[in-house]
């Protein structure tokens, strides 16, 4: 099969795929092919145009269970049909997280944010298995060492596989809306609570009005997200965004540096067919007939511009396989 039928950029060569849909199948698959790369969602990762000689397993488990405040999820549930529903239930956490695409096993990889949430803040432990030795393990969230866009997961991204994912998410209010853009779209200050359903709304359609809610009909849609992250650099160019972090140092905007490089909406080198999205500087959009040797030249002239602009090399966030940046 061709990775490009189940990735999101609909980029990527051909692969020999198997399917897990229990965590028991997951478990023997992966035992019986330790080469194997692991797909959730297919949102999150840059696949080569010759594709890949070891197996891809697509995990296809579901099922949620209920501690309480703790919901512990399979790895193979959609990430966005959960959030809907814990804001359905009145339980409050993810709110923020709405319409991200993908699977509930992607995000502690990621550390998956946005709009001042992302999952570190919520989930209480993840069930892992431990690729070398075949183990099943649960570790609490301390030892999945979460950081900015980053975890043990993806530090080490061949050593485990992500089984299934527990959150503690209590009855209530929205967390404290974090993010400027969203609290003026729901009329409150920084800092403040509103209901869960109008946080989602709000969240759904600042992202659609940048191309960050997959539809079929939109090529700007057609991308892995945002495709570099927010560097922390100990000072931000003049007039850039300046968010200050624990260590003393700032993180700055990628989508600026990117604009002020002179890298704009729609910007697509000489007869390619991918380009920066027209609604968003930070995602680069396949817009059909595009290959992942294109995205790659794209992303490589855009973090060379950066740099010479401004010292400051832009780091991917998608997951490279058989490719690199």
């Amino acid at each position: 099969m061709r990775l490009a039928e189940l990735t999101t950029l609909r980029l990527g060569g051909p692969a020999t795929v198997l399917e897990a849909s229990t965590q028991a199948e997951l478990v023997a698959i992966l035992r019986d092919h330790p080469d194997a790369k692991v797909l959730g969602g297919g949102s999150n990762v840059v696949v080569a145009d010759a594709g890949l000689e070891v197996p891809v397993v697509r995990i296809r488990t579901s099922g949620v269970q209920q501690y309480g405040d703790q919901f512990v999820v399979e790895a193979g549930v959609d990430w966005d049909s959960f959030v809907a529903d814990m804001v359905a239930a009145g339980r409050a956490g993810v709110e923020a997280l709405s319409g991200i695409p993908g699977t509930v096993g992607a995000t502690p990889v990621q550390n998956v944010g946005a709009y001042g949430q992302e999952v570190a803040d919520t989930i209480a432990g993840v069930r892992v298995l431990v690729r070398d030795t075949g183990e099943v393990t649960t570790w609490p969230a301390q030892r999945v060492g979460f950081g900015y866009r980053s975890s043990e997961f993806k530090r080490h991204p061949d050593d485990h596989v992500v089984l299934a994912v527990a959150f503690d998410l209590p009855e209530g209010n929205s967390s404290p809306v974090r993010y400027a853009e969203l609290a003026r779209t729901l009329g409150v200050e920084v800092g403040q609570s509103a209901p869960l359903s109008e946080v989602r709304n709000a969240v759904l359609g600042l992202r659609r009005g940048k191309g960050m809610v997959l539809d079929p009909e939109d090529p700007d849609t057609r991308s892995a997200g945002s495709f570099f992250t927010n560097p922390i650099v100990a000072s931000a160019p003049d007039g850039a965004p300046a968010w200050p972090q624990p260590d003393g140092r700032v993180k700055t905007s990628a989508a600026w540096l990117i604009e002020q490089a002179g890298v704009g909406k729609g910007f697509a080198l000489p007869g390619s067919q991918v380009a920066v999205s027209g609604k968003h500087t930070l995602a680069l959009t396949n817009r059909g007939g595009g290959t992942t040797a294109g995205l790659l030249e794209l992303a490589r002239a855009i973090r060379d511009r950066v740099h010479e602009r401004f010292g400051i090399t832009l780091v991917p966030e998608p997951m490279m396989w058989g490719c690199s940046l």
